[in-house]
């Protein structure tokens, strides 16, 4: 039986918010899942993060999606699907959220944005136990006359370990280096650490390639997994890009965006350059997707963040598409 476990194909996700113009950055880390999945004959989901509708726009995912197929870069499941599209599965996050209450782990928030840094659905900050928490049903029954509350999980007091395929072995202490959680805000969206244990377990994800700026989240997501009685998929944490200066790569820097870049380079020019950063590649040399999924090796990807090279970027290539 494990041994058919060990030989079916793998399923793997890029899961983007389309909150912009997709950036190098969120193309590095698109390109080594997809490489994955494809080098192991797998399949891959495009699922769109849509959980904030006032960042989040039908526009730029449409582009996004655009800015992938002019790379070659194609997709099995998901995409304009809006079965796909997490606006569109509340339904499913409720379901989640009612079974964690009838463990008795939710309990309602009210402290405000200013108290805590909790109401982004993708927020990652480490925050201590609530204060909250220890309020009685009548208590917080009659401070939500006043407010909405946002709601979290009570996690226990367990280190949580597990083995990353790229960054090796990570532990986390939920209590200390956590604490308990939000899984929907105040304004009822839902929040990103229960979304995206929900989305894996339904699309049945067998492996999650993402940024390393990620890693800390994993503790709790598994701890969601196992509390929701779901099998974890395999996690891949990759490394940042960092703008010459240091700084992550982030949808302002317009000049690594894929407007810019794609009035710089051909499809191949810029796989090539990815394709470096990714140790797959001693030069940029051009090269197209499906030529690089053959000779993909995990063993070369480095670990830590890279910084991009400026003078690489600045050089002008053929006009793209």
């Amino acid at each position: 039986m494990n041994e058919m476990c060990d030989i079916l194909p793998v399923k793997g996700r890029f899961a983007p918010s389309p909150s912009g113009r997709m950036h190098l950055g969120n193309l590095f880390s698109f390109l080594l899942a997809w490489l994955s999945v494809r080098h192991g004959g797998g399949s891959l989901v495009l699922r769109i993060e849509d959980l904030d509708p006032e960042r989040c726009k039908p526009e730029f995912a449409r582009q996004l999606m655009d800015d992938l197929r002019w790379l070659g870069l194609t997709w099995d499941e998901g995409g304009e699907d809006p079965a796909y599209w997490q606006s569109n599965r509340g339904r499913l996050y409720q379901a989640a959220f009612d079974v964690l209450a009838a463990k008795g782990l939710t309990y309602p928030c009210f402290c405000t944005r200013h108290q805590r840094l909790i109401e982004a659905p993708h927020s990652h900050e480490v925050s201590p136990s609530c204060p909250c928490a220890g309020l009685s049903p009548e208590q917080a029954a009659a401070r939500a006359l006043e407010r909405s509350p946002s709601y979290r999980v009570r996690v226990p007091g367990s280190t949580i370990c597990f083995t990353d395929g790229l960054q090796g072995g990570y532990s986390q202490d939920l209590a200390i280096d956590c604490g308990d959680f939000p899984i929907r805000r105040s304004d009822g969206a839902w929040a990103y650490q229960l979304a995206v244990v929900v989305d894996d377990a339904a699309m049945g994800i067998t492996q999650v390639v993402r940024g390393r700026d990620l890693l800390s989240s994993t503790p709790r997501q598994l701890w969601l997994y196992e509390v929701l009685g779901w099998k974890p998929p395999a996690f891949y944490h990759v490394p940042l890009l960092l703008a010459p200066d240091g700084r992550r790569l982030a949808k302002r820097d317009g000049d690594l965006d894929m407007g810019a870049l794609r009035q710089r380079y051909a499809p191949e020019e810029l796989l090539g350059i990815l394709a470096q950063m990714a140790g797959q590649q001693r030069t940029a040399q051009p090269i197209s997707a499906a030529d690089l999924a053959r000779s993909f090796d995990w063993s070369k990807v480095p670990k830590e963040d890279i910084t991009v090279n400026p003078v690489l970027l600045s050089n002008s290539g053929r006009k793209g598409s």
